[in-house]
């Protein structure tokens, strides 16, 4: 940065601040190199003879004092005005605004929501998009609801862009059956959300309600497959490992293979990131079994939460069943899946 620019014997004389150093050039010669500060003096040779500069801060200022000399005798003396360093201020207060807001919880709710509309417009349509965000709320708000029922603190939803949603929660589950209930909440609203649009289909015949309610129950009847972190993983493990742990790590183990197995048939390369998360999950509620704090399931819990867990698999099979005769390519994929 350039301070000074001025003139000795027709030649340039400046002074720049290079890395907190007073650099003094002259006809375009590094001549002299000083610390910047208050206080600095340069000594130089100027046609033939002894140059000297000093400068000096005026206090409670940014200006500053310079003298040049000659031999002893003074022949330029100035003031100027130091050039304001480029102001950093604004852009750390956008950053600071911008980090602010990433930690809103709103705001990262509403860009989530916004990227999973446009993701799934990109694929099918806005309106067919607009209906399965709003199925996959419906999910999401089951396990929130649970929460609350509970009386957990929860953080919200928040939609994941071609993955689906998830719900937070501030506290930790105190019983297995509060696990059982939370995880399976979700696909039950995600089935009455078929439903909805089941029977809207069946009133005004569009077509759009008839897709959101197939894939919408193909979308949680995944979410139901014994494979852990996936809700139908937590109600398996709730269940077996209510009974012997090494029961459930058994169970949560063949949970694994058969996603795997499934992942491989299907090429689904984000199912084995979701089983890797869910084998980090076993081992470490492997290792923590006996100092395990969430009270077991007894039997009457175990028979409902396998009850349940059964009917609601069998509600979204029925609505994708129910399309087994169409001829809508859409409609009917669901079930070709299911078949396979």
């Amino acid at each position: 940065m350039q301070i000074l620019q001025a003139s000795l014997y027709g030649l340039p004389l400046s002074l720049e601040i290079r890395h907190s150093q007073q650099c003094l050039f002259y006809s375009g010669e590094l001549v002299s190199e000083q610390p910047h500060g208050e206080h600095a003096t340069h000594q130089f040779v100027a046609a033939g003879m002894q140059a000297e500069l000093t400068l000096e801060m005026l206090p409670g200022t940014q200006k500053m004092r310079y003298q040049l000399s000659l031999d002893g005798q003074a022949t330029q003396k100035e003031e100027f005005l130091l050039p304001a360093e480029p102001s950093r201020k604004g852009t750390i207060g956008l950053l600071a605004l911008g980090f602010k807001l990433f930690k809103s919880a709103k705001v990262v709710k509403a860009a989530l929501a916004a990227a999973s509309v446009a993701g799934y417009s990109w694929l099918f349509s806005i309106e067919f998009a607009l209906v399965l965000v709003a199925c996959l709320v419906a999910h999401e708000y089951g396990h929130v609801r649970a929460m609350q029922y509970f009386g957990i603190k929860t953080k919200g939803i928040y939609l994941i862009p071609f993955v689906g949603g998830l719900a937070l929660s501030d506290d930790k589950l105190s019983t297995r059956w509060q696990d059982v209930v939370i995880s399976i909440m979700g696909p039950v609203f995600g089935l009455l959300m078929s439903l909805l649009c089941l029977l809207i289909y069946t009133l005004t015949g569009h077509e759009l309600f008839a897709g959101a309610a197939v894939i919408g129950s193909l979308l949680n009847l995944f979410n139901l497959l014994p494979i852990l972190p996936l809700d139908g993983g937590h109600v398996i493990k709730s269940i077996s490992f209510s009974m012997r742990s090494w029961l459930g790590l058994c169970v949560c183990l063949l949970g694994m293979v058969f996603g795997l197995l499934i992942s491989w048939y299907f090429g689904l390369a984000l199912l084995v990131f979701f089983i890797f998360i869910g084998a980090l999950e076993i081992v470490f509620e492997w290792r923590s079994r006996h100092q395990s704090y969430l009270v077991p399931l007894n039997r009457y819990g175990q028979w409902v939460s396998a009850l349940w867990y059964l009917v609601v698999i069998g509600g979204h099979i029925a609505v994708i069943y129910s399309f087994a005769d169409t001829d809508h390519a859409i409609l009917a994929l669901p079930m070709q899946i299911l078949s396979n």
